[in-house]
């Protein structure tokens, strides 16, 4: 029997922004948008990690939604590279290969040191900064209070409130999907015992930033991207259980 509209109680009280309101998403939700903001988040938080499948009846029973409202958000984040759809198998959470793996991180790398150069011409750049400023604050918080989903969430934000800064909303868009799949990585390479303390990075790279340092800043940044990259070590053979993510008892 499952018990629907479950959250358990770290969820409940973390105030970090999730994944899917990053999307900028305005006006009316729909049914799909819903059942795709809920995957969506459940992928990102790495309560649902990559290679589980996802059965469409038990997503209808989950969500109380139809059969083509949960088909529709599976082509929405199959298309958005969050799922993969295989003909005659059903919808699986994107696992990595190692090619895109150094795909994903040649392209952050890339992508970030653009936005390090672009937010280094504006001249209100302390006023500019400070949301970020708060924001590490915040993620400093939730690692030390050991609330884990609220620092995932705040550590992968940090770069996409970066990219909003420089007021390219098509920029942005390239570093939320490089972010969510960079999250993904991480998630099914990553061992329990890895740790990381990308507050400091990021404060180091804000410092850098703010002082002028272009060359400085496009370093740390960098070294921050390859220490992501180089943390993922073989994936661990948990296997993983989609209903979990949403809190259901079976």
């Amino acid at each position: 029997m499952l018990y629907l509209d479950q959250r358990s109680d770290f969820l409940s009280e973390s105030t970090a922004p999730s994944a899917s309101s990053l999307l900028g998403q305005t006006g009316h939700v729909s049914e799909v948008d819903r059942v795709y903001a809920e995957i969506f988040d459940a992928v990102m938080d790495r309560r649902l990690l990559p290679g589980a499948k996802l059965t469409e009846s038990t997503l209808c029973e989950i969500f109380n939604c139809s059969r083509a409202t949960v088909r529709a958000a599976l082509a929405q984040l199959g298309h958005d590279k969050i799922v993969v759809l295989q003909p005659n198998r059903g919808a699986y959470v994107w696992k990595p290969s190692p090619e895109e793996t150094r795909d994903v991180f040649e392209a952050r790398r890339t992508l970030e040191c653009v936005l390090i150069d672009k937010l280094l011409q504006f001249p209100d750049l302390r006023q500019r900064l400070q949301p970020l400023r708060d924001m590490v604050r915040q993620e400093r918080e939730a690692f030390e209070h050991g609330d884990r989903i609220s620092w995932l969430r705040l550590s992968n934000a940090f770069h996409v409130k970066m990219a909003r800064l420089v007021e390219n909303h098509v920029l942005t868009e390239f570093m939320h999907a490089l972010c969510c799949r960079s999250t993904l990585i991480i998630a099914f390479h990553d061992t329990p015992s890895s740790s990381t303390c990308s507050y400091e990075e990021h404060d180091q790279i804000l410092d850098l930033i703010l002082a002028g340092n272009r060359d400085g800043a496009l370093a740390a940044m960098c070294h921050h991207l390859q220490d992501c990259e180089h943390r993922v070590g073989e994936p661990h053979a948990r296997r993983p259980d989609p209903w979990s993510a949403f809190s259901v008892k079976r």
